[in-house]
């Protein structure tokens, strides 16, 4: 009984995840506890135990009294998320570079296989999560207890804004995940070179890429305004 219960939970905080990075449980929404416990069949103390365990790495917002929301995407969260973004992606690749062993080579290119099998099945949220993984696998090489954290929430709003944007509407669009691809395959050839500073260039090269892809999606057809531009004002 303890084994299938530990299962369940186990269950239950995967499917969670999974749930909020591919925005089928939508930013900001409030979590029901009692209907959620018992889809999942598991009680309310273990259920709670799921809910700070995504709440500390960021998935969740506990609020007090109020019960727990996913956490939200709003203005501030999304000014902070391109704020940091290239420096935290840079610094964590570099010390990949430096820290990975075969075996989590070996992960990354097997994720890698994946998120091109995504791509061209145009599985959106396979594509998304298996970014997500390729990303997170890449911050467990860096192994650094203060980056991790950052990381972690960095890539939970880059996989729900990925679901939001990163869906070609032309060929330039699908074009550039076909970059983001193959920029996948350099961060590996770099990392298991240990070339810490050319990994650390691709990186912010890579996250240009995402930016740009947000960029198209949101400016209408024969309007050029860069992000940039539109910050600024």
């Amino acid at each position: 009984m303890k084994d299938e219960a530990r299962a369940r939970k186990a269950r239950c905080y995967a499917d969670m995840k999974r749930k909020i990075l591919t925005m089928a449980m939508e930013p900001g929404s409030d979590i029901d506890e009692a209907a959620l416990s018992q889809a999942y069949e598991i009680s309310r103390p273990p259920f709670r135990e799921v809910l700070r365990q995504l709440a500390g790495e960021g998935y969740v917002t506990l609020v007090e009294n109020r019960g727990a929301k996913v956490s939200a995407m709003n203005h501030k969260t999304l000014r902070d998320f391109f704020v940091a973004a290239p420096m935290i992606y840079s610094a964590v690749s570099q010390l990949a570079a430096q820290n990975a062993t075969d075996l989590q080579i070996q992960k990354l290119k097997e994720t890698q296989r994946q998120f091109r099998a995504a791509i061209a099945s145009g599985d959106v949220a396979a594509r998304a999560l298996n970014n997500e993984r390729f990303h997170a696998i890449i911050g467990e090489m860096a192994d650094n207890i203060y980056l991790q954290p950052s990381l972690t929430r960095l890539l939970i709003d880059h996989a729900r804004i990925g679901m939001t944007f990163y869906q070609p509407r032309s060929a330039h669009m699908a074009e550039n995940l076909n970059t983001a691809a193959e920029q996948h395959d350099r961060f590996i050839a770099l990392i298991e070179a240990g070339d810490a500073e050319a990994v650390a260039r691709l990186a912010v090269d890579h996250w240009e890429l995402s930016r740009n892809q947000i960029e198209i999606y949101v400016t209408p057809a024969g309007l050029d305004i860069p992000l940039d531009v539109a910050r600024a004002r």
